[in-house]
């Protein structure tokens, strides 16, 4: 895969035909260096974590025509040298709607392969059946909502980390939940919005300030990934947090939600948790 692909470089953000035949070459790599130098970060991560995405447009045909359906669940590491840009995604879903396959195996290893490749390091497939019990059931993020703290807020962009505060004499193991999360794609200019759960042990952190950046990325452009990588970072360095992880749940477009979670290394991965925006 190249390294120099970026959204100017591509079709993306353009009108674009729906494909008409299975064409592994739609996906669009994007390499996360440069995001990740913009942060300070080099191939050294401070963070583990996975890009969890939730498919609920893939269909495909039997050897007889006959339309098949499923939902997909793709874990991208946050290790991967690429992240893989969402229209690109759904166009490449799309391209199977015509593909004669032998079952839902074949399928799976055809998405396998290709994601694999376009993200440079091994991507897990899951197909889930449209009935299964495992379908994506409706939940909630566990944790304490913050969004009802009664504050007045200004600044709603670029992310300003120094509105963080957080006590260093009230040392707490807690988890906050915020719904009110909106960036921007930096492609479309298109708003995506998110539920945020953070999970940390440390100086607790002021709630009104929490909230307050949050909000300072509403009219910010990067990509979810990103978003969740600099909140981590922003999190970590002005709160002195000792265990941290950092979880969106962004809502769905173009069939397709993207779920990006950071948190120290050794930190179990999360569960998929489909939630009512989504």
């Amino acid at each position: 895969m190249s390294t120099m692909n970026t959204p100017e470089s591509s079709t993306l953000g353009q009108s674009v035909a729906c494909p008409s035949a299975y064409d592994a070459a739609l996906l669009f790599p994007i390499p996360r260096a440069q995001a990740r130098a913009a942060l300070g970060l080099d191939e050294a991560l401070p963070f583990a974590g996975v890009d969890l995405w939730n498919a609920y447009e893939l269909s495909w045909l039997d050897p007889r025509g006959k339309p098949q359906v499923a939902l997909a669940e793709f874990r991208v590491p946050a290790s991967s040298p690429n992240l893989i840009e969402s229209k690109s995604f759904k166009l490449y879903l799309n391209s199977f709607a015509q593909e004669k396959l032998a079952n839902a195996e074949a399928l799976r290893a055809l998405l396998t392969a290709d994601l694999s490749a376009a993200a440079g390091a091994p991507v897990a497939v899951n197909l889930i059946a449209p009935t299964s019990p495992q379908a994506f059931p409706v939940s909630v993020l566990p944790g304490e909502l913050i969004d009802s703290v009664a504050i007045a807020i200004e600044h709603y962009g670029p992310p300003a980390p120094e509105l963080l505060k957080a006590d260093a004499e009230q040392p707490v193991e807690e988890t906050l939940v915020s719904h009110l999360f909106r960036s921007n794609c930096p492609v479309t200019g298109q708003p995506d919005w998110a539920s945020l759960q953070i999970v940390y042990a440390g100086p607790r952190i002021d709630r009104a300030s929490l909230l307050r950046y949050l909000v300072s990325f509403r009219t910010h452009s990067d990509f979810h990934e990103a978003c969740v990588e600099r909140i981590f970072l922003d999190l970590r360095a002005r709160c002195g947090c000792t265990r941290l992880a950092v979880y969106a749940r962004f809502t769905r477009r173009g069939g397709l939600d993207i779920n990006p979670f950071r948190a120290l290394p050794g930190t179990p991965m999360p569960d998929n948790l489909r939630l009512s925006r989504q």
